[in-house]
């Protein structure tokens, strides 16, 4: 990127978050069959040699703009499985993450994704006593079948033991991960599964549909006839279970697959869905600046190769203009239940939101997919249910 002087937006007007840096940790016990991120097997040598890379790499986007100009309010290592790495490395490349840039001392969010029967309770504590306030962990399911068969490494007890540890470790944010529309899953095993989880009190859950991604081993055995998933009428029951069971709880839906107690909104996604600018490391990692957004390769040995010699680590590139900008930053930002504020969203932009999409956004109006409150535009219950075909209207 140029080093010539350029006008940082102040996002903090928007979300009240900030940029954040994202290291992404490729290596996995064992690949998911539903997975599509870039991730490999681990080895003694291969962890080594990343955790070098990624030192090498800090010390020189350091001195790069916009990096060295920002401070960044939140961090996030995520995966990949990043509690397969030895915990005093992980700890190590926290400190030289928060040596290289400038970070919000006490007030950043410290995020980590362990998946279960990865880490234990002494390397928990240390993880904490490194500086990690925020766990996410990796359940998925509590049913042994369905984690059977969508290629997960662990069992149920074993995802309930890791929360259990990771309270004692001293955690006091932990989100769960968990999906819903798996293989033969009926309704009334996501409502067990979905209660037993909210009986554990965690800060967050992330609850995602599963989506089959082209090319995956799941997505080839459903071609093949080899597997079934539920149908449309399933997972629309489902998502109102879900709905039900959120609405007698302490827990808010602020985001279309993610539901948190008061004050523990995950504040670094939030900066994703407010399209702000953030740091990606690692191979396969993404990086996003005043519209313009680059990838690391998918590819660790160009990774490990690159702090060697000087040839380019970087992939896709996208260059948006103004416009394009403006309209995804409207999407992306739908997909809070909070909506966008359209006063804040010109001041930005310098684009009247209303004058830009007119008949269309008067159509989804009419259509009570959207609501206008004041200056506030957001999904209604009806547009949430059918995020996709709004965002489709506005892109």
């Amino acid at each position: 990127m140029s080093s010539a002087k350029a006008h940082w937006p102040d996002l903090t007007s928007m979300d009240k978050t900030g940029p954040g840096v994202y290291l992404h940790v490729p290596f996995c016990l064992s690949k998911c069959s539903y997975c599509s991120f870039y991730s490999c097997t681990a080895t003694d040598t291969g962890i080594r040699q990343y955790h070098a890379a990624v030192l090498k790499r800090l010390n020189t986007l350091r001195h790069h703009a916009p990096w060295k100009s920002l401070t960044f309010t939140t961090i996030f290592f995520g995966g990949g499985t990043p509690s397969i790495l030895p915990v005093p490395l992980l700890a190590e490349l926290l400190a030289r993450i928060k040596e290289s840039f400038s970070i919000t001392s006490d007030q950043a969010e410290i995020s980590i994704e362990v998946n279960p029967a990865t880490i234990d309770q002494e390397g928990l504590g240390k993880l904490r006593h490194a500086g990690f306030n925020r766990l996410s962990i990796g359940f998925q399911s509590l049913d042994d079948q369905q984690l059977k068969r969508i290629g997960r490494p662990h069992s149920a007890n074993d995802a309930l033991e890791t929360y259990v540890t990771a309270r004692k470790a001293g955690f006091s944010n932990i989100s769960i991960d968990l999906m819903y529309g798996l293989p033969d899953q009926t309704p009334e095993q996501w409502k067990k599964i979905l209660g037993q989880t909210m009986e554990l009190k965690p800060e967050h859950i992330s609850m995602y549909e599963l989506t089959l991604e082209p090319g995956t081993p799941l997505a080839s055995a459903v071609d093949r006839g080899e597997i079934s998933l539920p149908d449309e009428d399933a997972v629309m029951e489902m998502m109102e279970i879900t709905r039900e069971t959120i609405s007698h709880s302490p827990f808010k839906r602020y985001e279309i697959s993610n539901y948190a107690r008061p004050g523990f909104r995950c504040r670094h996604n939030l900066n994703y869905w407010n399209n702000g600018s953030y740091l990606g490391i690692g191979p396969g990692a993404v990086s996003a600046f005043e519209g313009k957004r680059w990838s690391t390769r998918e590819d660790l040995a160009q990774f490990l190769d690159a702090t060697k010699t000087p040839r380019s680590i970087e992939g896709e590139e996208e260059v948006l203009n103004h416009e394009a900008y403006f309209r995804e930053t409207v999407v992306i930002g739908l997909r809070l239940t909070d909506g966008i504020d359209l006063k804040k969203l010109h001041d930005r932009f310098s684009i009247d939101p209303m004058t830009y999409y007119d008949k269309t956004l008067t159509h989804l109006i009419a259509q009570k997919l959207l609501k206008l409150e004041g200056w506030n535009l957001s999904l209604t219950k009806h547009g949430l249910a059918l995020a996709n075909t709004v965002m489709a209207e506005l892109v």
